[in-house]
């Protein structure tokens, strides 16, 4: 059974089609590269699959549940525009009340684990309201990875991020990837995406117009789907 089902999807804001009539499916252990320009409908489809938003038409499953059902979404992790951490709490505290809520034994090793392997590990203890934007960044990731989801939606992860965050970010993806976890992300950070995509896809204008494998030649050249199958301007 696929991870992720998307069956003749359409989305509408008032009159107007954000999303028209998509469909893909995503097996376990394939990273999903969404691309697309802005106003492509790319964070649209996230919302969608996070069932934070539901398709006016069509059909949206996750492991063959909706998404918006309990048991589904303690399987999700995301990564959105909004970091969405606890500013009044230390960064500790932060995991090990997420930890908490996903019902884990082992919080405080865990989360002292995930910590480190961010780059936060000597600030732990620190209030997230004195981090800046890229530790809050890096917290939200181990946030996302705490209870080792089996489908991750990622929507602009790499913003904020150095180069060494950027290669833990990679690499916990990976990881994932390899345990069997499915991936959708969307990032206007070409190579570090294609680096990581099994399968790629284009939006435009809320249309899918490319659907395929991820090539070596979108490693060599990331903007090899936009080149061959984007719009002419």
């Amino acid at each position: 059974m696929d991870a992720i089902v998307l069956e003749g999807v359409w989305k509408y804001f008032g009159d107007y089609p954000a999303i028209r009539n998509v469909s893909f499916h995503l097996g376990s252990g394939q990273c999903l590269a969404l691309i697309g320009r802005n106003g492509a409908g790319k964070t649209t489809l996230l919302r969608m699959l996070g069932g934070f938003s539901r398709p006016a038409k069509g059909e949206v499953k996750i492991s063959g549940g909706s998404p918006r059902d309990t048991a589904t979404r303690r399987s999700i992790g995301i990564i959105g525009h909004g970091i969405s951490v606890y500013d009044e709490l230390s960064a500790m505290e932060n995991l090990q009340l997420f930890a908490k809520i996903y019902g884990l034994s082992d919080v405080d090793s865990r989360a002292g684990r995930l910590l480190d392997r961010v780059g936060l590990g000597r600030v732990k203890d620190g209030l997230v309201r004195e981090f800046s934007r890229g530790m809050r960044q890096r917290l939200a990731i181990a946030r996302t990875f705490i209870h080792e989801p089996s489908v991750l939606l990622l929507d602009e992860p790499f913003t904020s991020l150095d180069d060494r965050a950027i290669a833990v970010l990679q690499s916990l993806l990976s990881e994932a990837a390899q345990r069997g976890a499915s991936i959708v992300m969307s990032t206007h950070q070409l190579r570090e995406a294609m680096e990581l995509a099994t399968q790629v896809i284009l939006l435009e204008r809320g249309q899918l117009v490319f659907e395929g494998p991820r090539t070596n030649e979108m490693i060599e050249d990331p903007s090899w789907v936009y080149t061959h199958y984007g719009e002419k301007s």
